[in-house]
């Protein structure tokens, strides 16, 4: 089996990237899978050009923040945005950068294994931990027999659980983490799934934001999303209405 890393939600946030990276088990797998909301956050140009200079073993795929910041980038947004930071984001990053997030797939297949940003068939499309197994019959409806695993993000919390079979894993988010500190990935291997965490100083990583970041509301960012984190009862609270309509 190849040895996969799984690096979901990252949205921006360098410093909680390159600790990540850092990791051994990141550093040394087979290949790195991007799942989605890369670099919508405080320093996407940073971001991308640190991704792509790893070159071919990183695996792309496009989340709904990637999708939006293109369609920003290029005016055809035509919705409220859903954060402040994406309309800032889409004016930071360079054109070669909107061109490869535009082109990005929103599913890759590896082996028995499908990666996505949210649901294989939607980049919005919410399903959480203890959705029923009707719900994610529903959002798995059309899904060739073949596939074993399914990946994705999306819900910034990392869980794995049985699904009719299949085995369904969330690796969390990079840079946004819910339910606990410090950047969560998923370690895909022959010994099955891990859920890993990596430590890192919030502090130092908020201070760098705030240094070298232009987002002009960046200090109020790095107060929500890396001087604090919301727990996985506030974030499920959140988001139920959302997995159930």
């Amino acid at each position: 089996m190849t040895t996969v890393a799984v690096l979901a939600d990252v949205h921006g946030v360098l410093p909680a990237l390159e600790a990540v990276l850092a990791e051994k088990d990141v550093a040394s797998a087979d290949v790195v899978v991007l799942a989605g909301d890369i670099a919508s956050g405080p320093m996407p140009v940073e971001t991308l050009d640190l991704l792509v200079s790893l070159g071919d073993r990183v695996v792309w795929v496009r989340g709904n923040a990637d999708r939006e910041l293109v369609e920003m980038s290029r005016g055809t947004y035509t919705e409220e945005p859903p954060d402040a930071v994406c309309p800032w984001a889409a004016e930071q990053v360079r054109p070669d950068q909107v061109a490869l997030l535009a082109q990005l797939p929103t599913t890759v297949t590896i082996g028995d294994m499908l990666f996505c940003h949210a649901t294989p068939r939607d980049d919005l499309e919410m399903v959480l931990v203890d959705s029923p197994i009707s719900r994610w019959a529903q959002v798995f409806t059309g899904l060739p027999e073949a596939i074993r695993t399914v990946v994705c993000g999306h819900t910034h919390m990392p869980f794995a659980r049985q699904v009719d079979r299949r085995l369904v894993v969330n690796a969390g988010s990079v840079g946004m983490p819910y339910g606990a500190p410090g950047p969560s990935w998923a370690l895909l291997t022959d010994n099955g799934v891990q859920l890993r965490r990596t430590p890192l100083d919030a502090r130092s990583a908020a201070d760098r934001i705030v240094n070298e970041s232009t987002y002009p509301g960046r200090e109020e960012w790095v107060a929500e999303y890396l001087l604090h984190t919301y727990s996985d009862t506030e974030a499920l609270e959140a988001f139920r209405p959302r997995a159930e309509s």
